[in-house]
């Protein structure tokens, strides 16, 4: 035994080093010849440009900076948002031509023929060629052209829309865009001058002057959910897409609507306020689409007899099997709080449970007769509605 014992060992010696050999080559081999590895997934994400947060203590340069706009005539201000400004033209191809019988006397129907056109205005967020406009500029559109800053005209396709803000994100392919600067929205107060720039009538891109009027408007019925920035600069058809910035030149909101007995400015628009525009804009890039949380119930104010003021949403129907049905809400409970946060009315419970992720779980708070509950519930995924 101790004679075979170095021959033993000079074995064992030679099979190691075989498998060390063989094990090197394989991994040169795999190195070599193998599979690339795999490219990470990229998100596409929104880089926008932000300005300043407001600063209360900053009052008397905020002063000084506007007075100087004044002076100047918001050249400035009114040069750098039109930078960033488009119009969009739309077309809806015809499905089918009409017949014969219903042709007009003198021959075929030429617009029906064409197609019916429309015209809009959208703000470029993005240098990526990203554009926040109105969904109902684009909606049910077969053709859309972007007229840039400049007069170049680009072909662009809808990356997502969302009926119930009345948003829609679109892509071009150009260069040398000039993205907007979005304003902080705590800045936005009533009182403040801002203009608005679009291209109303198509008679070419136009600047208007006025003020905040008023903030969170809602319960208009324009939009399933409102938090509108009223002014009184002048808004007219054409206009809608378009931006309404500050004296700074920094977009404030997208203007939406008017209200008007003639068709024309009449002193109240409404914008769509930069810090819901931006929260609709990012989840349409990332996600395609906007998800929002869902309760599944119908709800009515509740007014505070002894003061008259709103003390929270009652639960009028229950969905079966929805999210409240399946946490234990029931019809006549009172929400007056998720999370924490005051519910006042059936605006904030459509909207706070909106703000809420799909799946995510929230804390109501709630009135059952003479007693107050907290009911956790698990919050389903909102349907996705059309525009009325």
């Amino acid at each position: 035994m101790t004679r075979d014992q170095p021959s033993v060992l000079w074995r064992l010696w030679l099979l190691t080093a075989q498998v060390i050999a063989v094990t090197a080559a394989l991994l040169i081999a795999w190195q070599a010849f193998g599979p690339a590895p795999a490219a990470p997934v990229q998100t596409d994400v929104v880089a926008v440009r932000e300005a300043p947060h407001a600063d209360a203590s900053a009052s008397a340069p905020a002063g000084k900076a506007v007075a100087s706009s004044l002076e100047a005539g918001f050249r400035a201000a009114a040069a750098k948002a039109s930078a960033s400004v488009v119009n969009i033209y739309t077309r809806k191809v015809p499905r089918r031509p009409l017949p014969a019988w219903l042709q007009p006397y003198g021959g075929p129907d030429e617009d029906a023929a064409q197609g019916q056109s429309s015209l809009g205005s959208g703000v470029v967020v993005a240098a990526q060629g990203l554009i926040l406009t109105n969904n109902h500029v684009i909606e049910g559109a077969d053709e859309i052209a972007v007229m840039l800053p400049g007069g170049k005209v680009a072909e662009a396709r809808v990356v997502g829309t969302d009926p119930e803000t009345d948003l829609a994100v679109l892509r071009v392919e150009a260069k040398g865009l000039q993205p907007i600067t979005f304003a902080d929205p705590a800045s936005v107060q009533i009182g403040d001058i801002v203009l608005a720039v679009g291209d109303p009538f198509g008679v070419g891109q136009t600047v208007t002057q006025g003020i905040v009027s008023a903030t969170g408007r809602n319960r208009l019925g324009i939009n399933t959910f409102e938090n509108f920035i009223q002014t009184d600069a002048a808004i007219n058809p054409g206009n809608s897409g378009g931006a309404l910035v500050d004296a700074a030149g920094h977009l404030v909101g997208i203007n939406t609507a008017i209200y008007s007995r003639s068709g024309g400015s009449q002193g109240i628009g409404f914008a769509i306020p930069v810090s819901l525009a931006r929260q609709v804009m990012e989840q349409i890039v990332t996600t395609g689409r906007v998800s929002r949380g869902w309760l599944g119930v119908s709800a009515r104010d509740v007014i505070n007899e002894t003061t008259g003021d709103a003390a929270g949403a009652a639960l009028v129907s229950v969905q079966r099997s929805g999210p409240a049905d399946r946490a234990g809400l029931r019809a006549g409970d009172t929400v007056v709080a998720i999370n924490g946060k005051a519910i006042v009315d059936t605006a904030a419970l459509i909207n706070e449970t909106a703000a809420l992720s799909p799946g995510s779980k929230a804390q109501f708070k709630v009135l059952r007769g003479r007693e107050s509950l907290e009911v956790a519930v698990e919050l389903g995924r909102r349907p996705i509605a059309r525009r009325q």
